[in-house]
């Protein structure tokens, strides 16, 4: 699932019998006539992803110029929706696409458009206007799907200062958010709206640039995500879109070949990074002229946008002594329909050292064992995968496997081995692995495999 989980880290979503899907990018249509993945009224496919939600907040940065988008209207639909679902809800909106209208009707030059550069006080008067305006049509807008909203003053900002000698006048930067309000306000089902002009320590207004804003919001409030609501198809990379991307490729890209990123995807891809960085696991580009792309991006395997994810790993760790009981907690299920080899309490905390495990809010809900031969140095064995049922299709096991082929790897082996009775399928097709016989493995391991009477296939794959 597109998401919620720093540990899912691509569109490649393992199904219930371990294979894998992975989203292909559709061609361009016309907003309204863009085939969905699901339906908002499919309740089933949207109710499967609710407890997974319930309760996080998700900071929503809209471009001004989705504001002024004929599907402006279904997308403040689609956040009604996701309101009802329990989803708590910051929206954070632009106003690039009217400031700029307001200088071509009033001939008067701006400038900068989206404050990031030198903000002159004529066009810190345009963007109040601008934001006066968007502002309303939102909150006109969320009227309209019955929900509360309120346009608030919880930014602080200080002026940038002088920049290479340049002083920027009145564009600011973050100096605090008033969390405190912004929860309240959210805790009573109201819907902040937060606009890209902030106050002062004097309270005089600072222009202030939406993307920064929306993850300087999304940090102050632990969002689990934020979703720039875009218009281009996702970030843009090379002539393309780019579905999916690591934060450390993408600032790797931004730092070493900034060309290769569309001009119109850095600032969001540079906001990105820095929101992944200060603890936000997921940001989303997202097509806002899209018919139902909101929700198709949230309550999908595939998504129809760019994600950019954080670490891969981060919610992997090796297991210690005190956590054998939980383990054999874990897998006994699977012990029963004969999915895991039995092993007792005992056992597992003798050989706790090959444990790997995969937390979600410090609870153990996948696990996998590494174990290498020590007359064969160079291969390693991957074994007692299991992932709770509740957490299947989303990618977890993969993960686990590469992580378990990452840290053969380091130690030095050149192949590892997985031995499997119902999941080879999943072994094969999504982890890459190939069935081979019981006579690649060692003198020891092949007799305990002929003792146990498993029969389980043998798959192996090149790691080096």
């Amino acid at each position: 699932m597109r998401g919620l989980f720093p540990e899912n880290a691509t569109k490649h979503m393992t199904t219930g019998n371990g294979q894998s899907t992975a989203a292909q990018p559709a061609a361009p249509q016309p907003a309204a006539a863009q085939a969905t993945t699901i339906k908002p009224t499919d309740l089933r496919g949207i109710l499967q992803y609710v407890p997974r939600f319930q309760g996080q907040i998700f900071v929503i940065a809209i471009d001004g110029s989705i504001v002024a988008d004929e599907n402006f209207g279904n997308l403040l639909v689609d956040i009604a929706v996701l309101r009802s679902l329990g989803i708590k809800v910051v929206l954070v909106h632009g106003i690039g696409h009217q400031l700029k209208e307001l200088s071509v009707l009033r001939g008067i030059p701006i400038s900068n458009t989206d404050g990031t550069g030198i903000t002159d006080p004529a066009t810190l008067d345009l963007a109040i206007r601008a934001s006066s305006r968007v502002s309303h049509l939102i909150l006109e807008g969320l009227t309209g799907s019955s929900l509360k909203a309120v346009i608030t003053n919880a930014v602080r900002a200080v002026p940038v200062g002088i920049i290479k000698g340049v002083d920027q006048q009145l564009t600011g930067r973050v100096d605090r958010i008033d969390k405190e309000l912004i929860t309240a306000l959210i805790e009573r089902q109201v819907v902040p709206l937060i606009s890209p002009v902030a106050f002062g320590p004097d309270g005089k207004s600072l222009r202030v640039n939406s993307d920064l804003l929306a993850a300087e919001m999304a940090e102050a409030l632990h969002a689990t995500k934020i979703i720039y609501l875009a218009p281009n198809q996702g970030l843009e990379i090379d002539g393309g879109v780019t579905h999916e991307i690591s934060v450390d490729a993408l600032r790797s890209l931004l730092t070493e070949h900034p060309d290769q990123i569309a001009e119109s995807s850095r600032s969001k891809a540079q906001y990105a990074i820095k929101a992944i960085e200060t603890g936000t696991p997921r940001v989303h580009i997202v097509d806002g002229r899209v018919f139902d792309g909101l929700l198709n991006e949230i309550f999908s395997n595939e998504g129809v946008g760019s994600l950019v994810y954080g670490n891969d790993y981060q919610q992997i760790r090796k297991a210690t002594r005190r956590d054998a009981r939980l383990l054999y907690n874990l897998t006994r299920n699977a012990v029963k329909r004969e999915e895991l080899i039995h092993r007792t309490q005992q056992a597992i905390e003798k050989n706790i050292d090959q444990f790997f495990l995969f937390e979600v809010d410090e609870a153990i809900i996948a696990c996998v064992t590494l174990w290498f031969y020590p007359d064969q140095p160079e291969t390693a064995e991957v074994g007692s995968l299991y992932v709770l049922p509740f957490y299947h299709n989303r990618g977890i096991g993969k993960k686990m496997v590469e992580f378990a082929c990452l840290q053969a790897k380091e130690r030095g082996a050149k192949r590892i081995i997985a031995l499997s009775t119902q999941s080879f399928g999943f072994f094969s097709n999504v982890c890459g692995f190939e069935e081979s016989t019981k006579d690649i493995l060692p003198e020891a391991r092949l007799k305990l495999y002929e003792d146990n009477g498993r029969n389980a296939r043998v798959l192996v794959k090149n790691i080096s």
